[in-house]
Parts: C-alpha cells; sequence; structure tokens
C-alpha cells in the first residue's frame, strides 16, 4: 500500500448526506474482482441518464472538476453494504482523500486498508470546505502528520486513531503487520506438536 502523508489538490464538492455504497458503485459493476478499473462506473446512476447517456451536470462529469484529488462529502458517505469495491472505485477515479463530518463504519475501515484518506471534520468544517470546493479553483492541503486541513486561509483540525495513523503514514496493509510478528509466529510454530496440524 502506498504511504500517505500529504494530499494536495483539487476539491469536488458532493455534500448530499447519505450516499450509500451502491450509490458509489452500483451492484452491476461487482462482478470483478481487481481494484482498477472501477473508476468509470464512480457513482453510475447519477453521471448517466437511463439511455446511459453522460449527465453533463453532474458535478464529476464536469470538466473543470477533472483532476479532483479530494471529495468533498455530506454525513454518514459510504453507509450500507460493506462493498470494498466503493473505496476501489474512488481511488482508480483519482480521488487521494474524501472530507466528510462522518462515514460509514465499515467503508471508514476499507479507506484504511487501501490508503484511501477519510477525514473526519466538524460538521461547520465540513460545510465550509463544501463551499470552497464549490470554486474549482480552489485547492485543499491535508496534512496527515499534522492533522490539519487547510484551503485558502481556512483551516481546520481533525483526529485520527493514532495506529491507523501510523498504518497511514507507513503504507501498511492488514498482511504487512501481520509480517512485522513474522518472528514470533515462527517461534509458536516450531512449539506446536507435531500431531497439531501446520498453520499456512
Amino acid at each position: 500500500m502506498k504511504p500517505v502523508s500529504v494530499v494536495e489538490g483539487q476539491m469536488v464538492p458532493l455534500p448530499h448526506a447519505n450516499i450509500d455504497t451502491d450509490q458509489i458503485i452500483p451492484k452491476q459493476f461487482l462482478k470483478g474482482v481487481k481494484r482498477t478499473g472501477l473508476g468509470p462506473n464512480l457513482f453510475y446512476d447519477w453521471a448517466h441518464d437511463e439511455e446511459g447517456e453522460v449527465v453533463s451536470g453532474f458535478v464529476l462529469n464536469r470538466p473543470e472538476y477533472a483532476e479532483a484529488a479530494v471529495l468533498v462529502a455530506g454525513p454518514n458517505f459510504g453507509c450500507g453494504s460493506s462493498r470494498e469495491h466503493a473505496v476501489w472505485s474512488l481511488a482508480d477515479a483519482g480521488f487521494e482523500a474524501i472530507l466528510a463530518p462522518s462515514f460509514g463504519p465499515i467503508l471508514e475501515n476499507n479507506c484504511y486498508q487501501n490508503g484511501l484518506l477519510p477525514v473526519v471534520l466538524a460538521d461547520d468544517d465540513a460545510e465550509e470546505f463544501a463551499k470552497l470546493a464549490a470554486d474549482p479553483a480552489n485547492s485543499v492541503t491535508i496534512d496527515l502528520p499534522a492533522q490539519r486541513v487547510s484551503s485558502g486561509d481556512f483551516t481546520a483540525s481533525f483526529e485520527i486513531d493514532p495506529h491507523v495513523k501510523e498504518r497511514l503514514l507507513n503504507g501498511w496493509d492488514q498482511v504487512d503487520i501481520t509480517l512485522q510478528s513474522v518472528a514470533d509466529i515462527d517461534t509458536y510454530e516450531s512449539s506446536r506438536p507435531r500431531f497439531m496440524p501446520a498453520l499456512g
């Protein structure tokens, strides 16, 4: 997993409440198990009409937001099912971080597992960043070590679990964390009775 430290780039506003994972990536795109190739189907039902034609007015289809790296969302973003494809589609579309007042807990954890930074902000701060994101000329800097988000003259702080922060800064996924204990695992395995099956 790529380490996360400072995220800089353009914001795009999508400050609706309770956006669920089926809206992020509809069920018909869950057939594959690859983490790539899902970006074009992000928010498919919002980005296309019933005939499959692109809805030019949808914010993610607007050319001035084509380079956006940070999504500014509303409360309870990513609620609903546990599909990890939702995070994969956001990352594949170029997003490196999401700002929101709150997240669906499973999606938030899936973000951590895939190096996509979910930043929980106070309601007023999230609202201010959504207003700033409405101008495509505004950029944002998310400083994970300092736990600070800034755009122009506006700055807000955020909290994050220290263990999760360490994992993101070092780019450690669950496999990496397990491998840190390989010596202990080997010691345990070598002490197991022979009649017991070996692990792995």
